[in-house]
Order: C-alpha cells, then sequence, then structure tokens
C-alpha cells in the first residue's frame, strides 16, 4: 500500500453523510481507515447510514445537525471533537436542489432556502472545522487539515432554471479558494469537488425523464450516470497525506461531461 493513501488515525467529518455522495465518500474513507461522523437531518437515514458504516470496524458517529443552523453547527462541530477526539478533514456535502419552470418563476422563498443550505451551510461548516484546525495547530499539532466543498457542474456551466443553485455552488468555489489562501500557513489546505449527473436521491426526477435518457446521459462521455461510489477516490485522496500540497482547486467528477 502507498502509506500516504492510510487514513489510520485520522478522523473525518461528512457533512450530507447519509446517503447519496457524502455517504459514498463516508464509506470509501471508512474502509481507509479513517474513523468517521456524519452530519444529517433525517434520524432514519443516520442510523441505517451509521449501520452501514460499523461494517468497516472503524469509529463511527452520526449526528442530528441542521447546517443551515449556525448554532447547530457550532454545537455539532463541539460534540464532533470532543466525542471524535479531532477532527482532521472535513466535506462540506450537505446540499438541496429545487427546480423550476424558468428563473422567471423562481420564487424568493425557494432561493432562500437553497441559500441558507447550499451557501450557509458551507460557510457555517468550515468556518468552525477551520477554527478548529487552526486552533489545534496554534497549540502545536502539525497534522493540518483538510477542508473540502462540494460544489456542482452548475457552478462553472450554464444551470439554465436553476440559477439560484448554480449561484450557491459557485459561491462555495470561491469561498474555497480563500480559505486555502489564508490557512495554508496552518497546514490546512482547501478544495473543491464539481459532480457532474450523478444518481441520487436530488436527481431521481431526472433519472426518469425520458429526454435525459436521450439526450444528456449520451453526451457523457463514460456514458452512464456517476455513482455515489464514484467519489470515493476523490475523498480519500483529499483525507490523505498524499493530498498535503494540493490546495485551492476545482476537481471535476463527471465521466468527461465538461470536456465534450
Amino acid at each position: 500500500m502507498y502509506k500516504p493513501f492510510d487514513l489510520t488515525g485520522k478522523v473525518a467529518l461528512i457533512t450530507g453523510g447519509n446517503g447519496g455522495i457524502g455517504l459514498g465518500m463516508a464509506e470509501a474513507l471508512a474502509a481507509s481507515g479513517a474513523a468517521v461522523c456524519i452530519w444529517g437531518t433525517n434520524d432514519k437515514k443516520n442510523a441505517d447510514a451509521l449501520a452501514k458504516l460499523k461494517t468497516y470496524n472503524r469509529p463511527v458517529l452520526a449526528l442530528n445537525v441542521n447546517v443551515a443552523d449556525e448554532a447547530a453547527v457550532k454545537a455539532g462541530m463541539a460534540e464532533t471533537v470532543a466525542k471524535m477526539g479531532r477532527v482532521d478533514s472535513v466535506f462540506a456535502n450537505a446540499g438541496i436542489g429545487s427546480g423550476a419552470p424558468s428563473f422567471l418563476d423562481i420564487t424568493t422563498e425557494q432561493y432562500r432556502k437553497v441559500l441558507a443550505v447550499n451557501q450557509d451551510g458551507v460557510f457555517f461548516t468550515l468556518r468552525e472545522a477551520a477554527r478548529h484546525m487552526v486552533e489545534r495547530a496554534k497549540g502545536g499539532d502539525k497534522a493540518g487539515g483538510s477542508l473540502v466543498g462540494v460544489a456542482s457542474l452548475a457552478a462553472i456551466e450554464g444551470a439554465a432554471r436553476n440559477q439560484h443553485y448554480a449561484s450557491t455552488k459557485g459561491a462555495v468555489i470561491s469561498m474555497i479558494k480563500s480559505i486555502a489562501v489564508e490557512f495554508a500557513r496552518y497546514g490546512v489546505r482547501a478544495n473543491a469537488i464539481l459532480p457532474g449527473w450523478i444518481a441520487t436521491d436530488m436527481t431521481a426526477m431526472a433519472q426518469k425523464a425520458p429526454a435525459f435518457a436521450e439526450k444528456v446521459i449520451p453526451r457523457v462521455p463514460a456514458r452512464r450516470w456517476g455513482e455515489p461510489k464514484d467519489f470515493g477516490g476523490v475523498a480519500v485522496y483529499l483525507a490523505s497525506d498524499a493530498s498535503a500540497y494540493h490546495s485551492g482547486d476545482t476537481l471535476i467528477v463527471d465521466g468527461g461531461y465538461a470536456v465534450f
């Protein structure tokens, strides 16, 4: 084994880790030796995900945390650190979608709801994680840390009828770059992951739509929907010492869609 990929002794936190891409990353991290904490707002999904993660025989924890609630994020981070001992990597993955027939039909309520989770939630999560990592570094711990924001191809491509969603994902990329510059001196790196068309609960309607099957997925060079497990490798890499000098980047995981 290439030793830098061994996550033994490291603790990873994944928001929205009870399903979809988040759970795909959490499983790979646990399989690579990391202790894992997931945050989610659905207790049943949290319990089901926790049961699955326990099969990897690593320390695991699931907390009900609404990332759109600043106080909940602060309390959740404090509880995670108290119970897990530390946090070495954080994947701000929790997000929601909200489609509309047109930009003209997106309501202010829809916009605010998506903004609260996809942008505010990432901000609160990464800020508290950075605070923990900086305090640890000032205490003499040189292990550093990895902060990851899960954005979307919608951040860099024209996502018609999804301007509210796209704007939050673009914000994540900008936020990540700023974090990467400010906290590199503490050994903390920050990167964004941009998923393409991935088969999750969020894309359930699109997966059933004939138009997607006929016009969109055939344009993916890999000729298939992405799956949550496709994010395991990039998650392990970003949580590992192998990415110690990799920061401020956007890693696209889309089966080649963006370049075709």
